[in-house]
């Protein structure tokens, strides 16, 4: 049974229930949400977590989903065992306050024991072994009923197994695991009544987990670790979030021994095999690799595909990793050509099956893998070049083993794998500290992870907006039709608990029954105004949605005293300042004029991955590689004004999500939408179509201009554009026009000559500035004479140490050099030169072949007297330098060269 195939059978199992009522079907949410909690999308709970936390009403009673899921927190794990992979499939199903436990069991048991001809997986009810929480005696009950099984056939385990929660206080509950015993050849002999609290390691291959059952039914006060936590009391609703692994599942129904040989990886697999020459299951450690690569690939074009670029932290880190394990994995099967062109499309075909958007998107999604790779490349060519340095280091101290300091830097700084670094070392004859390596891997994971448990306390606390929706129910947003509204105060608050009242001054949050005011989202930031009471006023600072279904306003009292309980204070009239929406509105339009003509110029897989838009202002971020050219630049500038010049018409309608996608429609990665009703805006029709909540103009014309400011890297794959609209791209205009006046009116020249005059200037100034340094280096190098013919004799050495005022390192260097060169043919001559300049001080040693005949280093002399100068530094033994940051004890450190010259010529 291929993989589409049990996907439909999940949601159809589900979505057609006569046991609980039909299940509500939801899309694969993006791997990429706004939580700071998390990187990626990494259980299918993870898009309806404020329905679980109680921020937000569900609007279905019961839902089933297949979530893409990444998980990455032990990467270098990947194809060892059989069961994990960074990029999976959960499929779940799920109950907000309907069925519970009963409902959950009874489900499950019925899809995976159902015969395969009447829609089920068809899985023998002998190999299946249920799990409980040892101090869950109803779900033990429960699965005795549904099931029939003896007891002894169930398992009990510990928290450590069957206990969920968030990591967070919240909710949490006990849980049920569905194992399918994959027989002796997976693992030893056991009794299920025997196991337990902790499942034994050497079963985790032979019982497989393929489901999950999450019975969230208590409130977590306390929570210190996966084990340790305080229950404060039950939930008011009891909810049912489970998981079953696709891939898991998968690998049994198609009789295969793990995930990376089911239908849609294992072609990957194949094709490495054609093109590296080796067979996947003849050598355990090629096998590995193949897997890596199978699961690498993968999982690198759905993260470029849901929008991730490659970049040294956060998503584009891991996405990094990903991909240059794969090709490393590939380099260690023999195979040095480009591999990803070769393996990529392979599982675009399987993929696509399932997710369309990986071949409509492929451009995009090849073109950023495929440079990662270029990029690579060229990294492991330069790392080659660092590691012979640093093993020719080690061999001519007379060691035998690379640092761990030298491996962690090599891979951390410089991208170069550790396996790599493993495999060059034994070619050379040579060790590696793999011990420090690990040690030093490990305290950047526990630095990692530091940093994770230190976010998962940003969960906001909603509790009092939650509150006031509940006892009020949601506010009547009316921004799309009026800029003012006569309103009713629910609640005031601050510091996120509720007050009586705000005195002049005060900051806190209003809560309206109905507001004209915008809330920030979308990238559109929020709409100023006022809000004017009896005896009073409020200027509003900032508007939000700390729930589905409430606007809060942030507002500073200007005068008088808000007591939202008075009589005096039952009707507030509520103002946007009508010049803050209409440059917000033309900045919003603006976006959507740039990102299509971004799109025009550039081409389709020029997409918008973020943005932000204030009044007059816009800025659009977007996956590109590389800079743009002038000339592209100004052609988005003008292909934006040629609509704004059309009048393009602008409209918006709703329709359900998949009737926005059929339509064309542009969504960003990382947004959450409403799968029932989303708002699409389009501008000149099919030209710019977009899933967008925000505020427009009516005609494009109405933008007034788009005035490109700005183009900019924002990180590795990312660039931004940013422009002025309206009044403020005008003024930006008559700016750059009055400094073209002053310019012309400075140079006595017509503007059409203005360049070519201020270019004119330029070469004439670098010109003088090269003849002022040839005259200054000149001057510097006539005293290199003087000073060989100055030198001092210490024993047979002749020695020159002198002090360059003003003088920077490459000054210091040249004329160590020259002077050295002056010094007595065939006699040994040692030249020290210190300089200071801007606050730097630059040491530079050279010796002649006669002076490190008798065993005297430049290198020696710089690491002596650097410690002096505040600095330090290095090289060879005919030339090295250093620098230093105390200048007063230049003469010390001068004094110093005659002392050291003197000591190793004596020996």
């Amino acid at each position: 049974m291929d993989t589409a195939e049990i996907r439909r059978r999940f949601v159809a199992h589900f979505e057609h229930s006569s046991t609980v009522g039909a299940h509500q079907p939801v899309a694969s949410a993006s791997l990429l949400l706004d939580d700071p909690n998390l990187l990626f999308v990494n259980a299918g709970m993870v898009p309806f977590k404020p329905y679980f936390l109680g921020q937000e009403t569900p609007p279905y009673p019961r839902a089933v989903s297949i979530q893409k899921c990444v998980r990455t927190p032990d990467i270098e794990d990947v194809g060892k065992t059989t069961r994990h992979g960074t990029f999976f499939e959960m499929c779940g199903n799920f109950s907000f306050g309907d069925y519970f436990k009963h409902g959950a069991i009874e489900l499950a048991w019925e899809l995976v024991t159902k015969p395969v001809a009447d829609g089920g997986f068809g899985l023998e009810e002998s190999r299946l072994y249920p799990s409980v929480y040892a101090d869950d005696p109803e779900a033990l009950a429960l699965w005795r009923q549904v099931t029939g099984l003896p007891e002894d056939r169930i398992l009990r385990l510990g928290r450590k197994e069957n206990y969920w929660s968030m990591g967070v206080p919240g909710p949490g509950g006990p849980c049920s695991e569905i194992l399918y015993d994959r027989g002796p050849e997976h693992g030893p002999a056991f009794e299920a009544r025997d196991l337990g609290p902790d499942m034994p390691t050497a079963l985790e291959d032979r019982l497989l987990e393929i489901w999950n059952l999450v019975f969230m039914q208590e409130e977590l006060s306390a929570v210190r670790s996966k084990e340790d936590f305080d229950i404060a009391g039950p939930l008011p609703s009891q909810n049912i979030d489970t998981g079953m692994g696709l891939e898991r599942v998968a690998f049994l129904l198609q009789g295969v021994d793990n995930m990376y040989e089911i239908d849609v990886m294992k072609p990957v697999i194949a094709r490495a095999e054609e093109l590296t020459g080796r067979r996947y299951g003849a050598d355990r450690g090629d096998d590995v690799r193949f897997r890596v690569v199978a699961d690498h690939v993968r999982s690198s074009m759905m993260l470029i595909g849901d929008g991730v670029t490659p970049g040294n932290d956060g998503r584009g880190y891991v996405l990094r990793r990903l991909l240059r394990r794969a090709v490393r994995s590939m380099r260690l099967l023999g195979y040095e050509d480009p591999a990803l062109p070769e393996l990529m499309p392979v599982s675009r075909e399987k993929m696509g099956e399932t997710y369309a958007d990986l071949r409509t998107d492929w451009e995009r999604i090849s073109r950023v893998a495929f440079a990662e790779e270029d990029a690579f490349r060229k990294t492991l060519q330069a790392g080659t070049q660092i590691f012979d340095l640093a093993a020719g280091e080690v061999r001519e101290s007379g060691g035998t083993t690379l640092s761990g300091e030298r491996a962690f830097a090599l891979h951390d700084t410089y991208g170069f794998p550790i396996d790599l670094t493993l495999e060059m070392a034994s070619e050379a004859g040579l060790g590696v500290d793999e011990d420090g390596f690990r040690g030093l891997m490990a305290e950047q994971r526990e630095r990692a992870k530091a940093d994770a448990r230190a976010k998962r306390g940003q969960h906001a606390d909603t509790g009092a907006y939650r509150a006031v929706l509940d006892e009020h129910g949601p506010t009547q947003w009316l921004a799309y039709e009026t800029l003012e509204t006569e309103s009713r105060p629910l609640a005031l608050l601050r510091g996120g608990a509720p007050v009586e009242r705000l005195a002049s001054g005060e900051v806190g949050e209003l809560v309206l029954d109905r507001t004209p005011f915008y809330a920030e989202s979308g990238g559109q930031a929020a709409d100023a105004g006022t809000i004017v009471f009896p005896g009073g006023s409020l200027e509003v600072l900032d508007v939000q949605r700390p729930v589905r279904g409430l606007v809060v306003h942030q507002v500073r009292v200007v005068d008088g005293e808000l007591a939202p309980g008075s009589s005096d204070a039952a009707t507030l009239h509520a103002q946007v300042d009508p010049e803050w929406r209409t440059g917000a509105r033309q900045a919003h339009s603006g976006t959507h004029v740039v990102h299509a003509a971004l799109r025009e110029v550039l081409g389709p897989s020029a997409l918008q991955s973020g943005s932000y838009n204030r009044p007059g202002y816009l800025r659009l971020d977007f996956g590109w590689l590389s800079g743009l050219t002038p000339e592209q630049v100004r052609d988005i500038e003008r292909v934006s004004n040629e609509a704004l010049r059309a009048d393009l018409p602008v409209g918006w309608q709703y329709m359900t999500l998949s009737e926005a996608r059929d339509w064309g429609a542009l969504a960003l990665f990382g947004e959450t939408y409403d799968d029932q009703q989303v708002r699409v805006v389009e501008i000149g029709g099919p030209w710019s179509r977009e899933l967008c909540g925000g505020t427009h103009v009516d005609h494009a014309s109405q933008i007034g201009t788009v005035v490109v400011t700005g183009e900019s890297s924002v990180g590795s794959g990312n660039r931004r554009i940013e422009a002025f609209t309206g009044v403020e791209g005008f003024a930006y205009l008559a700016r750059e026009r009055d400094v073209v006046q002053q310019l012309t009116g400075l140079l006595k020249t017509q503007q059409d000559d203005l360049v070519p005059r201020v270019g004119d200037l330029v070469e004439r100034l670098r010109a003088a500035e090269k003849e002022l340094e040839r005259l200054r280096l000149g001057q510097l190098l006539a005293a290199g004479a003087d000073l060989a013919a100055g030198a001092t004799r210490v024993g047979p050495v002749h020695v020159v140490a002198h002090r360059a005022a003003g003088a920077g390192g490459a000054d210091v260097r040249q004329l160590a050099l020259d002077v050295r060169g002056r010094l007595p043919a065939g006699e040994p001559g040692v030249v020290v030169v210190i300089g200071d300049a801007e606050g730097k001080v630059s040491v530079v040693a050279a010796t002649n072949d006669e002076a490190r005949a008798r065993g005297l280093s430049a290198n020696a002399l710089v690491r002596a007297v650097g410690p002096l100068v505040g600095g330090k530094g290095g090289g060879k033994d005919d030339v090295a330098q250093g620098g230093g940051s105390d200048a007063s004890r230049i003469d010390e450190a001068l004094a110093l060269v005659a002392t050291e010259v003197g000591r190793v010529a004596a020996t």
